[in-house]
Parts: structure tokens; sequence; C-alpha cells
């Protein structure tokens, strides 16, 4: 009896050790496996329209012929984009990723603790798509600034205005807000925050007189300092930049240690397969770098990346910690 037992014991640990490899193969499919079986999903945290939503719409068509699957662009808008955000990390179809912007993919977590995700540890990185700088503007006359200075000259300006000058930004913890608190920091000037509901709605309190200056995408800016209704400063990046060529850099201009971008990037689940991650990653770079999409790219406003997913996530050390750190020396918090 006791034989027998140690038999039928030894042939289930024998089964069960059998169909251990294949119930693991079925959670995770490999590279081998057919995929994708159905459409793919790309989640946009912001309305139909808007940057991140362009961006997805570029991709999708390229996309959808290079895995030979129907590519969705789903937008789920609400808090800056983390809604959108949060959707992308609780996702477990693995056939689904996300259009993100920097901000929630840096800084989220540090701006609000409630965010139900974490940026370092709920995405898998992709690739960065594209890189913008902002540009300083100003109207292109108000009380107390001549419509001649140099950026220099209107830095001086603002420090002299003080507190009676206002920028506008798109909200708290944005990277305008957070980009404008550092280069306070850096300069000594010293304007009172005002956010809004976007970069149009500051663009227009600008015009009207309500604001003496904020940081605006290039596409935004250019289109009103050709108008005639606003003026370039600087722009936030290191040199001058091609989607603003005629525009000195801030560094130009005696400010020190400031650099700053704005970028868009393709993020997956963390929990989507690694052999999923890397095909998606190197479909989505090469797509990227084609003269066609580089083109329409460069349009809505962004110098093509196309990283690595390796150069992606260093990007969003860095830009945590240099961001984080002005967070905690200003006490920014999310309202």
């Amino acid at each position: 009896m006791q034989s027998l037992f140690s038999r039928r014991t030894a042939l289930a640990l024998a089964l069960t050790a059998l169909a251990a490899p294949w119930a693991a193969a079925q959670r995770a499919p490999s590279a081998a496996a057919p995929w994708p079986t159905k459409p793919l999903k790309i989640i946009v945290g912001f309305p139909p329209g808007s940057s991140p939503d362009l961006t997805a719409r570029t991709f999708s068509e390229p996309l959808a012929k290079a895995l030979g699957q129907p590519v969705i662009v789903e937008n789920k808008v609400g808090a800056g984009g983390n809604i959108g955000a949060d959707a992308v990390a609780k996702a477990r179809d693995d056939h689904t990723i996300g259009l993100m912007i920097n901000g929630n993919m840096t800084i989220a977590k540090l701006i609000n603790p409630a965010v139900p995700y974490d940026p370092l540890k709920d995405f898998a990185p992709l690739t960065l798509v594209g890189t913008s700088p902002l540009v300083l503007t100003a109207p292109v006359s108000q009380p107390g600034a001549a419509a001649t200075a140099n950026a220099r000259e209107f830095l001086a300006m603002a420090r002299s205005a003080g507190d009676q000058w206002s920028y506008g930004t798109p909200g708290v913890g944005t990277v305008g807000h957070i980009g404008t608190e550092l280069l306070k920091s850096r300069s000594g000037i010293n304007p009172v925050h005002v956010p809004y509901a976007g970069y149009p709605q500051v663009a227009t309190a600008m015009l009207g007189g309500q604001l003496q200056m904020a940081l605006l995408p290039p596409a935004l800016a250019q289109a009103q300092v050709k108008a005639g209704k606003l003026r370039a400063i600087g722009v936030t990046s290191a040199g001058r930049s091609a989607l603003a060529p005629d525009v000195p850099s801030l560094a130009e201009a005696g400010i020190q240690n400031f650099e700053l971008e704005i970028w868009n990037a393709f993020a997956a689940p963390a929990t989507m397969p690694k052999a999923l991650q890397v095909r998606l990653a190197t479909v989505l770079a090469d797509i990227a770098r084609t003269p066609e999409v580089r083109a329409k790219l460069f349009q809505q406003g962004w110098q093509v990346a196309g990283t690595s997913p390796e150069g992606l996530a260093n990007r969003i050390k860095a830009d945590t910690a240099a961001l984080g750190q002005i967070i905690a020396q200003r006490g920014i918090k999310a309202e």
C-alpha cells in the first residue's frame, strides 16, 4: 500500500513538473509567438487635436502597417494627462501602450502623492519621440518693458518689476510652471504665477495684457511672433533650436545652468512581456526616424529623437532629478 502511494505521489509530482513550463509559456508569450492578435491601442491623456494626440495619430498608420493589425488612438482626458497615464500603467492585455508627455513620466508623483501610479516603476520606456525647448515670450508692448529690449535687458526689467509682473502656465506642476520657477531661481526675477487651462489660453491672456511673460511651445510662440502680437525673448535649450532658429538661447543672455525641454514618448505597462517591449520599441523608433514622420513631427513642433528604451529611461531619471530639486526648493504641490 505504501509502495502504491509512493508511486502515485511520484507520478503526480512528475506531471506537475512537466506542466509548469507549459503554464508559464501560456502566461508569457515568447518573441516567436503570434503577436499582436488584435488591434493595438494607444492611450493619450489629452483631447483630440492636442499635441500628444496629433503625435499618436502620426504613428498610428505606419505602426498598423508594421504590426499587421489596426491601431486605435483612445483619448482618456483629465488631470493633466494622469488619467490616461494611469490607464496605461494598469493595462494587462499586452496590446495597450501610451503616448505620454514628460510631466506624466517624471514629476507627477512628486507634485501630487495621490497620483495612483508610479512613473518610475509602472511603465516600461519604449522610445523618446521628440523634444522641444520652450520660448520665453512677452507682449509686443507692455508697461515697463521696452519693445527693443534684448533678453538681458528684458530680464533686468523683470527683476526691477519684482512681483508686479505675472507669468502664465497650463497649470500647477506643468513643465512651464516648474521651468519658470527654475528660471526665477537662476535669474533673480520674481513674477507671480497664474495658471490657465492650456497654452492657447496663456497666449490669449498675454495678448490681453493680463500677463507680462510666459514660456510657450515654439509653434505657438512663432505663430504669434510672426503675426506681430508677441515677441520672443529666448529659448530654454542649451543653444539655439531649429524650431526657432532666430531666437537666442537664454544661456546667451547669461542664464547659467538652465536648460529646459518638453518631450513626448511611448511607454508600455511594466507588466508587458520583455520580448514585446523590445519589438515595439524597435518598430516605434524606426518609424520616428523615417523622413515622412520626421517631417510631420517637425511641423508639430518636435525635434525627433527616436531613442532606445535605455535612452528614454536615462532621460526620465535625469529630468526627475533636475525638476524634483526645484519642486522641493519651491515647495510646489498640486492644488
